[in-house]
């Protein structure tokens, strides 16, 4: 399963946080693959998009980080993957309103 996770930080906490992502080796736990990771370039945030099999393996990789960050969750599936199931009927698109 695919997750958007957005994770802050407060401005005081930019040193410490990038320090230790410089200095410790990202621990990605087997059935996890980080799919990619991106930059705010105002600061303050990133967006992680991650593909796990199981989702209590966030818990572990989020609890090495809580006392610096704070996260934002999002289950997602390829919008390609949405159309698909669209026409194959899975999803109701008759019942959708018109824009």
């Amino acid at each position: 399963m695919l997750f958007m996770i957005v994770y802050t930080y407060e401005p005081e906490q930019r040193n410490e946080t990038t320090k230790r992502r410089l200095h410790q080796q990202r621990v990605i736990p087997e059935g996890m693959k980080v799919i990619g990771e991106w930059s705010f370039l105002g600061g303050g945030r990133g967006f992680m998009v991650l593909e796990v099999q199981d989702s209590k393996l966030l818990l572990k990789v989020f609890s090495a980080w809580s006392d610096l960050l704070k996260f934002e969750v999002f289950p997602v599936i390829e919008t390609e993957e949405v159309m698909k199931l669209a026409k194959t009927g899975y999803i109701d698109i008759e019942e959708a309103p018109e824009i």
